[in-house]
């Protein structure tokens, strides 16, 4: 499947420019969530702003299917299924050239995935997609959820971003992260 064009944008970030660039790689995302490259723009830019990410950095959020993104999770995690979300993080601060952005790496989502999800759990594809980005780009930054302490520390980071997109808590239901 053709990937569709790469939108990329510009945001003030304290210390520098931060540059999010999303990639359709598969069309049916113009069609599932309104607006889709806006709403994981704003869900990254707020996760990087509320994780204090300091400086010019880049990165991108891929909109997959689940085909692509189980290929993915086989070859690099060793998991042939599809899974919702993955993170591949980049080299981080000091990897690029003084001047240059920081590479925090890729984002990658699948749409049948993501779609299941929210059916199950009643919520907008929009809004289930701005937690999914959120949470990926958290990991993105060195959070983790593998220990009840660390999921202790990122799932209220996580929480105060999407109340602040005005998204409801996604672990309201007692559920242990799966994300």
């Amino acid at each position: 499947m053709r990937a569709a064009r790469t939108r990329t944008a510009p945001l003030a970030g304290a210390g520098g420019k931060i540059e999010i660039a999303v990639s359709l790689r598969d069309p049916r995302w113009r069609g599932a969530v309104k607006g889709a490259t806006t709403v994981c723009r704003r869900a990254a830019a707020a996760a990087l702003a509320a994780a204090k990410q300091r400086g010019p950095c880049e990165m991108s959020v891929v909109l997959a299917d689940d085909g692509f993104v189980q290929g993915l999770n086989r070859d690099w995690r060793g998991v042939d299924a599809p899974t919702n979300v993955l993170s591949f993080p980049g080299d981080g601060p000091g990897a690029a050239p003084p001047a240059a952005p920081a590479p925090l790496g890729d984002v990658v989502v699948a749409l049948e995935t993501l779609r299941r999800e929210a059916k199950a759990e009643g919520k907008a594809l929009a809004d289930h997609l701005a937690h999914l980005v959120v949470h990926g780009t958290l990991h993105l930054l060195g959070f983790d959820h593998v220990t009840r302490a660390k999921a202790a520390r990122m799932e209220p980071l996580e929480t105060r971003i999407l109340a602040g997109l005005g998204i409801a808590n996604p672990y309201d239901d007692g559920h242990d992260s799966q994300a």
